[in-house]
C-alpha cells in the first residue's frame, strides 16, 4: 500500500475511532453484537436517555459503517457490520501483535529469571 492509500484508508477510519469513543456507542455494539435489535429495544436498553439521544448515537454508528439497518414494514431492524472493526484491526493491531507478543515473552523470561528460588537445603 502506498502512503497515499494509507492516507486515504486513516482519513476513512476516523469516523470509526469516533464512533468508538464513547461508551453509549459502545454499549449499543455490545447489544448488536449478540444478533439484530430493533430501535425501540435499542432504546429501552438504555432508559436514562431519550430516544432522540439513543438515535443520534445510533446515526454516529451509521455514519462509521458500524451499524446497517433494514426496515420491514414499521420496524427498523438494526444490526453491527464488524467489517470497519476489521479493517481497525488490519490497519492497527496486526502491525503491533508480533511487537507486543515478544515483549511480553521478554518480560515472562525476566520476571522468570528474577524470581528467586526457594531454599533447597
Amino acid at each position: 500500500m502506498d502512503g497515499g492509500s494509507d492516507h486515504h484508508l486513516d482519513h476513512d477510519l476516523d469516523e470509526v475511532w469516533k464512533a468508538l469513543s464513547d461508551p453509549t456507542r459502545r454499549a449499543i455494539m455490545d447489544l448488536l453484537r449478540d444478533g439484530r435489535k430493533t430501535t425501540g429495544e435499542l432504546v429501552s436498553s438504555f432508559p436514562g436517555m431519550t430516544r432522540f439521544g439513543v438515535m443520534k448515537h445510533i446515526r454516529v454508528l451509521e455514519e462509521a459503517h458500524l451499524l446497517v439497518h433494514r426496515k420491514e414494514g414499521r420496524t427498523r431492524w438494526n444490526y453491527l457490520n464488524a467489517v470497519p472493526l476489521r479493517r481497525i484491526y488490519e490497519r492497527w493491531v496486526s502491525k503491533y501483535e508480533d511487537q507486543w507478543s515478544g515483549a511480553l515473552t521478554n518480560l515472562k523470561h525476566i520476571a522468570e529469571a528474577d524470581e528467586p528460588k526457594e531454599n533447597q537445603t
